[in-house]
C-alpha cells in the first residue's frame, strides 16, 4: 500500500466548513461542518436520505453547492475542478463500486493510477495493494465485471489506493455484500488507516462504522445533529434508537 513520502505528505486534514446543496427548491445539506483529522477515520451516519452521499459528491466537487468551503491540508479546494482533485489526494470510492467492467482487473488498478506523476514507484504500490488484497491477485487478467460483489468493492478500493490519496472518502463500501465480507472489508479500511492514509467512511453499517472512528457525525435531514468519539456515540439513546435499530 502506499507509503508517506515526501511529495505527498500524510496525515493530512479535511475540513468542510458550513456547506449547502440544493436539489431546485429542496436543500438537500443545511450547513454542514466537520473536521476529519489527518490519520484518523471519521464516520458519517445517518438514516436513509439523510444526505451522506450528497455530502461526499459536495466534497469532491460532484455536487453544486449553494455556499460552503472545503479545505485540505491547509488549502482551500472549493472551486478546484473534481478532476484535479485526485492528484493532490482528495480520493473516492464511489457507492455502488463502479469498476470498469469490461476491463480486467490489472487495468483497473492501472487506471487508478493514471493522473500520477511518480511512475517509478507504482510497481511497489501495486504490490503492497495485492498483499492487502490477495484475491485480486489471483484475478488480474479476469474481467472486473464478472468479479463478485465482494471482489468488486476490493478493487475498487484497490483502484483508489494507486492514485496515492492523503484523504480517502468510502461511500457504503459494505452495501450488499455477506457478513463474513463485511468484516473483512472493515479489517481492511483499518490496515489502509494504519498506513497513514485519513479515512472519511460513510457506512450503512453504523454500528461497525462507529466502533472504529476515532470521530463521528450524525446526519439527520441534512444538518449534523451530533457529534463525538464513535465508540460513545454507539451508546447514545438518542442514536440507538434513530439510527441503530436499538
Amino acid at each position: 500500500m502506499t507509503q508517506p513520502n515526501p511529495t505527498n505528505p500524510i496525515p493530512t486534514d479535511l475540513i468542510v466548513e458550513d456547506l449547502h446543496v440544493a436539489y431546485g427548491s429542496i436543500r438537500a445539506l443545511r450547513g454542514i461542518s466537520l473536521k476529519v483529522t489527518g490519520g484518523e477515520i471519521c464516520a458519517l451516519v445517518g438514516a436513509n436520505g439523510a444526505g451522506k452521499t450528497t455530502t461526499l459528491n459536495a466534497i469532491c466537487g460532484l455536487r453544486n453547492r449553494v455556499r460552503g468551503r472545503v479545505e485540505l491540508g491547509g488549502r482551500d479546494i472549493t472551486n478546484i475542478p473534481p478532476f484535479d482533485l485526485v492528484p493532490m489526494g482528495l480520493v473516492q470510492v464511489p457507492e455502488g463500486r463502479r469498476v470498469f467492467g469490461r476491463l480486467t482487473v490489472a487495468e483497473n488498478l492501472n487506471m487508478g493510477a493514471f493522473r500520477r506523476r511518480d511512475r517509478g514507484v507504482l510497481a511497489a504500490d501495486l504490490e503492497r495493494i495485492l498483499e492487502l488484497f490477495p484475491r485480486l491477485r489471483e484475478r488480474l487478467g479476469q474481467v472486473a465485471g464478472t468479479l463478485s460483489g465482494g471482489e468488486q468493492q476490493m478493487l475498487a478500493m484497490g483502484r483508489a489506493m494507486m492514485s496515492n490519496p492523503r484523504v480517502l472518502l468510502m461511500d457504503e463500501p459494505s452495501m450488499g455484500l455477506a457478513p463474513r465480507l463485511v468484516d473483512q472489508i472493515f479489517e481492511t479500511i483499518v490496515s489502509i488507516n494504519r498506513l497513514g492514509v485519513t479515512i472519511l467512511l460513510v457506512e450503512q453499517n453504523a454500528f461497525m462504522a462507529l466502533e472504529i472512528a476515532q470521530m463521528s457525525y450524525v446526519l439527520q435531514s441534512g444538518e449534523i445533529v451530533l457529534s463525538g468519539p464513535g465508540p460513545e456515540l454507539i451508546t447514545t439513546d438518542a442514536v440507538r434508537e434513530a439510527y441503530l435499530g436499538s
